[in-house]
């Protein structure tokens, strides 16, 4: 469990907004799950940012970014999302290590660096997992072509084009597994405990259905 004076605002904010991405309604005890914190530290943060106007928090309980969290939380994503690029496109770094690294040095970044990571970078590229700067729903995804593996059609072969990339335990799964951004696979059956069976260049593999709604997938042609 982490310390509660070492998960920031923008933690939060960031953290409601991944949800967003992700299709998830966002209710404390999410919060508390995702940020490793306790339910009394969330329950803290939350009088502190609904004060603020950062948040609201619904009868229904859901918790909602207001227009000034929105903005504030899309400033922490862009940040994320230019140091992950930098960490691969400029030091090399593989795609399944990057995000804890950038989870660290994104508070750590002054406006000057931002700026000159934008400039050499740009602002319109997608990081290492094949993510756009949040947010982007999943609706957005499927406007673009792409499905999650939970979608997939037996039989049909795919290309990975994105990952959620919120889990880097997740992400280190992936890759051990042989998945990862740009890899191809053939979804083999979609299973009736919700798992899904797919084949790698390694042989046949089951995925449960949290890891097939993080692998976006796009039709090979």
């Amino acid at each position: 469990m982490k310390d509660a004076i070492h998960v920031s605002k923008e933690n939060y904010l960031k953290a409601i907004l991944e949800a967003e991405a992700e299709g998830h309604q966002v209710f404390p005890a999410t919060l508390a799950h995702w940020l490793e914190v306790s339910a009394p530290a969330v329950t803290m943060a939350l009088k502190r940012l609904k004060r603020d106007g950062y948040v609201e928090v619904g009868a229904d309980g859901i918790v909602r970014l207001t227009d000034t969290g929105r903005e504030t939380a899309y400033r922490t994503a862009l940040r994320h999302h230019l140091i992950e690029r930098m960490l691969s496109e400029v030091f090399g770094m593989e795609w399944y290590e990057i995000h804890e690294e950038a989870e660290r040095l994104e508070h750590a970044v002054s406006p000057a660096f931002e700026a000159r990571l934008k400039e050499k970078l740009g602002e319109g590229g997608a990081c290492p997992h094949g993510n756009f700067v949040l947010p982007e729903t999943p609706a957005q995804r499927k406007q673009r072509g792409e499905l999650p593996l939970s979608e997939a059609a037996e039989g049909r072969r795919y290309t990975v084009a994105s990952l959620h990339e919120r889990d880097p335990k997740l992400l280190l799964f992936l890759h051990r597994m042989g998945i990862g951004p740009s890899r191809n696979l053939r979804v083999v059956s979609q299973n009736y405990d919700q798992t899904v069976s797919i084949e790698l260049p390694t042989g046949v593999s089951i995925l449960g259905r949290p890891a097939a709604e993080a692998i976006w997938l796009r039709p090979e042609i």
